[in-house]
C-alpha cells in the first residue's frame, strides 16, 4: 500500500477529451506541482455525489488559496461515466475527473475495495492524498463506510 513518502503510479487513468476518452500523463501532470488527489468507490452513488465531490467543488478555490496546482477526483468507473458526473456536479475546471476504468492505478496505489458482494465489482477505497512533485506528502484513507478524514475540510486543514 502506498505510503507518505512514496512516489505516486502515473498509469492506467483516463479523462473525458472533447473527441472522447484521453490517456492521461499522471507523472507529467504532477511534476512539480502541488496535487490534491482523492478517490471514492464510484461515480453518482449516494456519499461520493451528496458529500464528497461536491466538497471539492465547493471549496477549490481555498484549496488553490493554500497552494494547489491540481485537484482530482479518481474513480473505478470510465471516462465517459467520470466525465458525465463531473459535468453534473459542475466540477468543470474546478476538478479533474480521473477514471481509473481497469482499476490499474487504483492497484499500484494498493488500494483496492472488494464490492463484489454488492454488485459493484472490484473499486477503490475512499481517500485523499496530498502529493508534491509527484511524492505523497499526506494520506488519509477513510475506515469502511467512513467519510471524514478524506473531505475537502479534512485535507484543508492539513496545506
Amino acid at each position: 500500500m502506498i505510503s507518505v513518502g512514496d512516489k505516486l503510479p502515473t498509469e492506467g487513468l483516463k479523462t473525458m477529451g472533447a473527441n472522447g476518452p484521453e490517456d492521461v500523463d499522471f507523472g507529467a501532470m504532477t511534476a512539480g506541482k502541488k496535487v490534491v488527489l482523492f478517490s471514492l468507490p464510484g461515480a453518482f452513488t449516494p456519499t461520493c455525489s451528496a458529500k464528497h465531490l461536491p466538497g471539492y467543488v465547493q471549496h477549490a478555490d481555498a484549496l488553490k488559496a493554500k497552494g494547489v496546482d491540481s485537484i482530482c477526483c479518481l474513480a473505478v468507473n470510465d471516462a465517459f461515466v467520470m466525465g458525465a458526473w463531473g459535468q453534473s456536479q459542475g466540477a468543470d475546471d474546478k476538478v479533474t475527473m480521473l477514471a481509473d476504468g481497469s482499476g490499474v492505478f487504483t492497484k499500484a496505489l494498493g488500494l483496492e475495495l472488494d464490492l463484489v458482494a454488492a454488485g459493484l465489482g472490484m473499486r477503490g477505497q475512499r481517500f485523499a492524498l496530498i502529493a508534491e512533485d509527484g511524492v505523497v506528502t499526506h494520506l488519509a484513507i477513510e475506515e469502511p463506510g467512513a467519510f471524514d478524514v478524506s473531505s475537502a475540510e479534512s485535507i484543508l486543514s492539513h496545506l
